[in-house]
């Protein structure tokens, strides 16, 4: 048949092509299928690898925000205990612990109270015309030389004191010469005022707060002036830095005139970075430092401290406190340190210091292994919740004895020795102090102390 008298539909079916997939070979249909399946399963993989990466990034985070949360309990149950198995002896261990916690908070690693505990309207109070986020302070020791002030206030703190800090750096007393007594959570330190001296610690200070000028994009005296909005020594809202100074060891007590000058020297060079000055007159390591919390001695020393600290080139002067010792405990003597504080117009006292005294320390419940008996009786000053019944006391009494004095002069007290508890704080607290201060029960409570005696005082206070 000629080709011109094929119908015409079959003639137009011929000319067209067939889909490609009837002219594929089998194999090629294989290789077809098989990239299909490679390209789903890649695609697959990816998803599960991004689901896997952000369960772990999750996870990571999660970890981070645990471990660097003060209320994780290994820092109150592990950390501790740890520190003490690996370091021995005392000294090594909160040199080690310090310089942790500031390489941590390089990293941006350090513990840190976290969420609502930070900011507990309960605990808010006045003290010196700033409205502190709570009462709880930690007492100079932990950072003798200004290396950590803002991983403390970190923790919690309302008031971090650092220190104490001679005029010219000393090596302190031969090592060693810290003892601890874990049976009764207490310690006996004779460090001398081991310090690098007030010019090593200012120009810390000054470095920090030059950091934070910066990163508000305001100048130093603006900040020191409190145009930044913050304490120009703590640098953080609600917050007081208060920096402890001290005499040289080899400078002579008996030199009123020399020994002024070693405090006068510390105000220069430190009182732009504090808030508070904390003069120490009675560690209980230093010879004859006592000896300056005789009335008249002690009115002299704090007036130059006074006079000096109202010369600071800032807008506000620094408040000055006096850090007096608790074994300075006989009316007379009591009344003679309140008096010298009323003659030279110092703003509080902070009660007290380490002890001496040796009696009435150990529960008769408690047996002292040995070794802990002979850290005991160690020469230095002792330190712990056994202390916390005298503490107590003088507040009450210190408190009474300012009373009584003409209207006009009522002087701020801060409580430090032998607090552990949300319930003892309370306790200084109502008995007339406005900052309770904690250190020992640092060393074995961990970095979690304060935010657990705090989360104390709010459940006390709501259950009232």
């Amino acid at each position: 048949m000629p080709f011109s008298a094929i119908p015409w539909r079959l003639a137009v079916w011929g000319s067209r092509r067939l889909p490609a997939r009837t002219l594929m070979s089998p194999r090629a249909r294989r290789q077809v299928s098989s990239a299909s399946s490679s390209s789903a399963g890649i695609q697959a993989g990816r998803i599960t690898a991004v689901i896997y990466g952000g369960v772990l990034a999750a996870a990571a985070y999660t970890g981070y925000l645990y471990a660097t949360d003060t209320r994780a309990f290994y820092h109150r149950y592990v950390v501790p205990r740890l520190m003490r198995l690996a370091f021995p002896d005392a000294e090594d261990a909160h040199h080690a612990g310090t310089t942790t916690l500031k390489v941590l908070h390089q990293l941006g690693l350090a513990p840190r109270e976290r969420g609502n505990v930070s900011q507990i309207p309960e605990l808010e109070t006045t003290v010196f015309e700033t409205t502190l986020s709570n009462p709880i302070g930690i007492s100079a020791g932990l950072d003798k030389d200004g290396d950590i002030p803002d991983v403390l206030f970190g923790l919690g703190a309302g008031v971090v004191e650092i220190g104490g800090i001679t005029p010219r750096p000393q090596a302190g007393n031969p090592k060693p010469r810290v003892f601890r007594v874990p049976s009764i959570d207490g310690m006996v330190n004779r460090y001398g005022l081991n310090s690098k001296g007030a010019d090593d610690v200012a120009r810390r200070l000054r470095d920090r707060l030059r950091r934070f000028a910066r990163s508000l994009a305001v100048t130093e005296q603006q900040v020191l002036d409190g145009a930044a909005g913050v304490p120009p020594g703590s640098l953080h809202p609600g917050r007081l830095l208060a920096v402890q100074i001290a005499k040289n060891k080899e400078t002579d007590e008996k030199d009123e005139r020399a020994v002024a000058d070693d405090y006068v020297y510390c105000v220069q060079r430190l009182a732009p970075y504090a808030d508070i000055l904390v003069v120490n007159v009675s560690s209980p390591n230093t010879p004859g430092l006592r000896d300056l919390q005789a009335t008249k001695p002690l009115a002299r020393l704090l007036t130059a401290v006074v006079d000096e600290a109202a010369r600071t080139d800032r807008k506000a002067r620094p408040k000055v406190m006096v850090k007096v010792s608790p074994d300075e405990d006989e009316d007379t003597q009591m009344e003679g340190i309140a008096e010298a504080v009323r003659i030279s117009g110092v703003d509080g006292v902070i009660i007290g210091n380490t002890t001496k005294r040796r009696t009435g320390l150990v529960p008769s419940s408690i047996s002292l292994s040995g070794k802990e008996q002979r850290a005991l009786m160690e020469t230095g000053g002792f330190s712990g919740p056994a202390t916390f019944v005298r503490t107590l006391s003088l507040v009450g009494r210190y408190r009474k004895i300012f009373n009584a004095q003409p209207a006009g002069s009522q002087k701020i007290l801060f409580a430090t020795g032998g607090i552990t508890s949300g319930e003892q704080a309370l306790k200084v607290l109502n008995a007339g102090a406005s900052v309770a201060m904690v250190y020992t029960s640092m060393v074995y409570g961990g970095a979690g102390t304060i935010t657990r005696i705090k989360g104390e005082m709010t459940s006390q206070l709501k259950t009232k």
